[in-house]
């Protein structure tokens, strides 16, 4: 039990390190687009770079843990996803920075996979939930990648010098690491073709991850524009509404295992849903601070739940190793991530940034559907009581 004990500890900060990457790169963003001197549309164009490499990426991701297994994969991903945070502070030209972004964005997926693979491994061995702590340092780190960040800009470091910083920060944590990261068994079924039709059950389950990426991809892009323009708050305050969602979603991640452990995964989606959809409905009826800041609260709490679990029924598909039905799941779901934000914007457009809204508490509810008709579907051979 100590090793256990050691092991999940080790993953967990390959988790942060996994976090602190990414948003020590979206905390220069904003730098980045004036090195370049880059309209709001060409910073865009840029921006889509990472996550079409991260789209590209998943069958290769899947195909690779499930040959050489989640160890090795995740290692060398994670000193990858170091180094091309670093080439991205090098970069001299816009072009050479789009290539680089492209394959950090690839890096980063390979990594995300190999890691939530790796982590169903150890709950499996936990007999009980424990994925969504994993993903709550995840979230965790991104509010630590945004404050060494802050600091690095107030200290006047170029981006190569901070993201040097954090490669130095991840180099420690991964030897740290892979000293208790142990290499498991070689899958004993499953195929190792991730490009094959999903069963019911994982098609089911990638649905559910789909409108959660849809909603959380809202949510990070559009809660501030949401907090200036229909709540109409000072300048100074628009990053509350992003906050309180942010917040939620990384406290609720810590405490969705043990809620989870009493109710069972099913139970635990269907409640999601409904805390996602009353949360935006909140929100839009009543355009104010504090109501739309208790909306936003629920939703943190509501998606915090929906990704953690949909990866962790995935993971026990009895069709596919867990390499493989990880990566069709995240597949599905990373069309809502993607999809979600531009259709906000359209919808905006068309109507406005409340009618917006209301439609992604419609997908709040469609997720709490998806998890009450034919609930057999997810009633794993195994026999897990916890589902």
């Amino acid at each position: 039990m100590e090793l256990l004990r050691k092991r999940r500890i080790a993953l967990s900060s390959l988790f942060f390190l996994s976090g602190l990457c990414f948003s020590s790169w979206a905390s220069r963003i904003p730098d980045v687009q004036l090195k370049f001197s880059l309209s709001d549309g060409q910073l865009g164009t840029l921006l889509l770079g990472m996550p079409m490499g991260s789209l590209v990426a998943l069958p290769l991701a899947g195909w690779s843990v499930h040959k050489f297994g989640s160890r090795a994969v995740l290692l060398i991903s994670g000193l990858a996803y170091l180094f091309f945070l670093y080439l991205i502070g090098l970069s001299p030209s816009l072009l050479i920075l789009g290539l680089v972004v492209v394959f950090f964005g690839m890096v980063g997926n390979i990594l995300n996979i190999a890691l939530n693979t790796h982590a169903i491994g150890i709950e499996n061995e936990y007999k009980k939930n424990i994925l969504a702590s994993f993903h709550g340092l995840w979230s965790l780190a991104g509010f630590s990648g945004a404050g060494i960040g802050a600091a690095s800009i107030y200290y006047g470091l170029v981006e190569a010098e901070h993201f040097l910083i954090v490669g130095f920060l991840g180099v420690m944590i991964l030897i740290f690491s892979q000293k208790y990261i142990l290499k498991e068994a070689a899958p004993s079924g499953g195929s190792g073709f991730v490009l094959k039709k999903p069963d019911d059950l994982l098609l089911r389950i990638g649905l559910v991850g789909f409108f959660g990426m849809m909603c959380e991809g809202c949510m990070f892009d559009w809660s501030g524009v949401y907090f200036r323009k229909v709540i109409e708050v000072d300048p100074n305050y628009v990053a509350l509404g992003y906050v309180a969602f942010m917040g939620a979603m990384a406290g609720g991640r810590f405490v969705s295992d043990a809620l989870t452990n009493k109710i069972g995964k099913v139970k635990m989606l269907r409640i999601s849903g409904v805390l996602i959809g009353l949360g935006l409905v909140v929100a839009v009826i009543f355009p104010f601070v504090t109501t739309a800041l208790i909306g936003f609260i629920l939703v943190g709490l509501g998606t915090a739940s929906v990704i953690p679990l949909s990866y962790s029924i995935a993971g026990r598909s009895t069709m596919y190793s867990p390499g493989i039905a990880l990566a069709m799941v995240a597949t599905i779901s990373f069309f809502g991530f993607l999809l979600g934000p531009p259709l906000i914007g359209f919808i905006a457009e068309w109507f406005n940034l409340r009618v917006s809204f209301a439609l992604i508490a419609v997908m709040g509810i469609v997720i709490t559907i998806l998890m009450t008709i034919r609930p057999a579907v997810f009633e794993i051979k195994e026999g897990q009581a916890d589902i």
